[in-house]
């Protein structure tokens, strides 16, 4: 990838950062908080829904080595830019993969996160099905998304500038249910935008 490619790219999302600011929300702020309530974080770890790298960079700052997939290559190609610019491509193995169908074994990784996206995803369950199957025994998934305000904030973001989200709003929640369902042990955290589940 040439190199004022990937400057522009970093440049973008700074201003993109900046944006979220301006309009309340801390980007970096939140990624920091959700990977404070995420302690201990060691051991073998995969992200689910890369997006364009937000959390990617908050683990790969702190100097974890994990694998982070996406089922966009246009999306995560965006994060795997940031991650190279910042010199951490070392730490970070990115894979295009659907979020119900992984191609890892069972009890592959220590800890699973998925910021950010569970709103995204047409068939919740299904993915968390697979997060449970990678899941080592004794380990824990890390769910963030948007609180009510925040799904606001970013609705008034996007229709700043032409754009719709399109989002369900009650899927975390869902999530929680289902995953006590499946005897996990939650804690829920929340701050005015984010609301963050650690499931052991």
């Amino acid at each position: 990838m040439p190199m004022d490619r990937i400057k522009e790219n970093h440049r973008n999302y700074l201003k993109r950062i900046k944006c979220y600011k301006k309009f309340g929300y801390d980007a970096l702020k939140e990624r920091a908080v959700i990977y404070e309530k995420s302690w201990p974080v060691s051991g073998r770890m995969l992200e689910v829904g890369t997006g364009k790298g937000y959390f990617t960079i908050q683990l790969a700052k702190n100097g974890h080595r994990f694998i982070s997939i996406d089922i966009s290559e246009e999306e995560q190609n965006y994060a795997r830019m940031n991650i190279g610019y910042l010199g951490l491509e070392n730490l970070v193995e990115f894979k295009i993969e659907n979020a119900e169908c992984l191609s890892f074994g069972k009890n592959d990784f220590d800890i699973v996160f998925s910021i950010n996206t569970m709103h995204h995803f047409l068939r919740p369950e299904k993915s968390l099905d697979e997060m449970i199957k990678v899941l080592a025994v004794g380990g824990k998934i890390v769910l963030s998304d948007f609180t009510p305000e925040g799904f606001k904030l970013i609705e008034k973001i996007h229709e700043s500038e032409g754009r719709k989200h399109v989002f369900a709003a009650d899927k975390l929640d869902k999530a929680v249910i289902y995953l006590k369902k499946r005897s996990f042990k939650i804690e829920e955290y929340r701050t005015k935008h984010q609301k963050i589940v650690v499931a052991q």
